[in-house]
C-alpha cells in the first residue's frame, strides 16, 4: 500500500470515529428532585428533538447519579451546587452551567412528636447524612438559635432513610429533602417541620454539571440543552399548561398530580430572567458563586475534603448569559 493510500485509509477511519463520536447524545445524569423531574417535560414534549439535539437522560437515585458521571459514563449530571464540589473534588472535574432553581421550603428539619422549635432539640439526636446539604441546613438552623452542633448529637443517616429512622425512635428529628421528608411528616402522626430551606433561600441551588470535556466539544449542543431548559420551565409556569406539566412529572416519580404540586411549591424553579442574577459574582446566598464558596469551607470543616476547591472554575456564566 503507497503511503497515500494509507493516509487516506487513516483519514476515513478518523472521520468515522468522528462521526461516530458526534451521532452519540448527550448522556444527562437526572433523580428525584422537583427542579430536576422537570427535564421530563422537555422529554415529553419532544422539546429537544424540536430545538434539534440529540439527549439521552438516565433516571438514577441521587447519589448513584454522582457515581456514574464521575466514572465517566455520563456527559452531565443534575446535583447541588455543593455536591458538584465534592464530586470535583474526587477528580470528577464538573462546570456548572445551569441554575435549576434553589429549594424554598422542601429541604427540612423535622421535629419528632413534642419537638416544636430548633431549641427543644438541645442534647437531642438528629438523623442526618452526614456532610450532605441539610447537614449545612441543619448548622445553620442551629446557629440562628444560637447553638452549635456540640448541643446536639449527630446520627450519620442516609436521607432516603430518615422517615423509618424517625418513626423508630432512634432520633428526635431527621434533616432530608423532599420526597424523605415529606415522608416523614405523614410517617410520624405529630411529627412538624420546625426549619426548611424556606428559612435559607439560596442556601441549595440546584444545578446542571457539565464535564469540561464535553462542554469544549460540544457548546454549541450545551447552549440548545439549555434553551430546551427553559421552554419546559415556560411551560410549567404558564397556566394553560401548567396543569399538564405538573401531571407529567408526577407521573415521572409516580405520586398524583394533586401531591406532587406541594413538592413543586417547595422549589423555586427559576426563569432566565430570575436565574441570570444569581450567576454574578457575590457573597453570601445571593449568588451562585457566593453560596458555593459556603458550601466549600462547610465541606473542608466537615472534611468532606481536605483541600479548598477553586469555585470559580467550576461555574460558567456564559451559556445562560448568550441566551
Amino acid at each position: 500500500m503507497t503511503i497515500k493510500k494509507r493516509f487516506i485509509g487513516s483519514l476515513l477511519a478518523g472521520l468515522l470515529m468522528a462521526g461516530g463520536a458526534l451521532a452519540e447524545p448527550l448522556k444527562i445524569g437526572y433523580s428525584d428532585w422537583p427542579g430536576w423531574v422537570a427535564w421530563e417535560i422537555a422529554i415529553e414534549k419532544k422539546m429537544f428533538e424540536k430545538e434539534g439535539v440529540d439527549v439521552q437522560f438516565e433516571w438514577f437515585d441521587y447519589v448513584a447519579s454522582m457515581d456514574a458521571f464521575a466514572a465517566g459514563q455520563l456527559d452531565a449530571v443534575a446535583m447541588t451546587n455543593g455536591d458538584a464540589l465534592v464530586t470535583g473534588s474526587t477528580g470528577a472535574q464538573n462546570v456548572m452551567i445551569l441554575i435549576n432553581d434553589y429549594s424554598a421550603g422542601n429541604d427540612m428539619i423535622v421535629g419528632a412528636p413534642g419537638i416544636k422549635s430548633i431549641k427543644d432539640l438541645k442534647g437531642k439526636k438528629i438523623g442526618v447524612e452526614v456532610g450532605f446539604v441539610d447537614h449545612l441546613l441543619l448548622l445553620n438552623a442551629l446557629e440562628k438559635n444560637g447553638m452549635t452542633e456540640d448541643d446536639v448529637e449527630l446520627v450519620n443517616v442516609p436521607t432516603n432513610e430518615t422517615p423509618q429512622v424517625l418513626a423508630s425512635g432512634q432520633v428526635d428529628a431527621i434533616g432530608a429533602w423532599q420526597p424523605s421528608s415529606g415522608q416523614a411528616l405523614k410517617l410520624v402522626p405529630g411529627s412538624k417541620r420546625i426549619y426548611s430551606s424556606a428559612n435559607e433561600p439560596g442556601l441549595i441551588y440546584d444545578v446542571l454539571a457539565v464535564s469540561p470535556a464535553s462542554l469544549s466539544a460540544h457548546k454549541e449542543e450545551w447552549k440548545k440543552v439549555v434553551k430546551v431548559w427553559y421552554q419546559a420551565v415556560d411551560y410549567l409556569k404558564d397556566p394553560a399548561t401548567r396543569d399538564d406539566a405538573i401531571s407529567i412529572m408526577a407521573a415521572r416519580v409516580g405520586l398524583s398530580a394533586l401531591e406532587y404540586k406541594g413538592f413543586i411549591d417547595g422549589t423555586k424553579i427559576l426563569t432566565l430572567k430570575e436565574a441570570l442574577p444569581f450567576m454574578k459574582k457575590a457573597e453570601g446566598f445571593k449568588s451562585l458563586y457566593g453560596s458555593t464558596e459556603i458550601a466549600d469551607q462547610f465541606n473542608v470543616d466537615n472534611k468532606v475534603y481536605s483541600d479548598k476547591q477553586p469555585v470559580d472554575s467550576y461555574i460558567d456564566p456564559s451559556i445562560m448569559e448568550s441566551l
